[in-house]
């Protein structure tokens, strides 16, 4: 019996003690990650007039795909359209990467797309999710609707022949 307590518990330091080291490499591990994106942030004037156009675009656009969560068949057009946008992101990044000088300070667009990834790509891909999540909610409340109707249907049907 004493085997076993002490088998248990080098078992519970052991468990624990890679509990711990994985705790702390978890910590450590996203360290250059955060601070990757805070040199991102920072190296980006904010004030450039085109990447406040770029900005106040993403924010009327989530705010039309929030007002518009009860018109369906729009929120599909306005799906497609930012999928378009997403698809089209890296022809636009080559086409915006030649011709920078017209409307930036500095080159942004890197010929990898981190930067219109992060700041075109990615907030009409999060338009997309909360589109798709809207449309599986209706979904679900119109096959509800569907289902009680059908119920309510066969109980008038049971009713007639008895």
């Amino acid at each position: 019996m004493e085997d076993l307590r002490s088998a248990l518990k080098e078992h519970a330091d052991l468990a624990a003690h890679l509990f711990e080291k994985f705790s702390n490499e978890l910590r450590t591990g996203f360290q250059p990650a955060y601070e990757n994106f805070i040199g991102f942030f920072h190296a980006i004037d904010w004030k450039e007039p085109w990447l406040v156009c770029l900005i106040a675009f993403h924010v009327t656009l989530m705010l039309v795909v929030i007002l518009s969560r009860r018109r369906i068949n729009f929120q599909l057009c306005l799906f497609f359209l930012a999928f378009s946008g997403v698809y089209l992101a890296e022809k636009i990044n080559s086409l915006l990467g030649k011709n920078w000088e017209k409307f930036a300070g500095q080159n942004y667009f890197d010929p990898n797309g981190l930067f219109i990834s992060v700041l075109w790509s990615g907030p009409l891909l999060i338009a997309t999710i909360i589109i798709l999540v809207n449309t599986l909610l209706t979904l679900c409340q119109l096959i509800v609707k569907w289902k009680r109707a059908e119920l309510r249907h066969r109980a008038r049907l049971s009713r007639k022949q008895d």
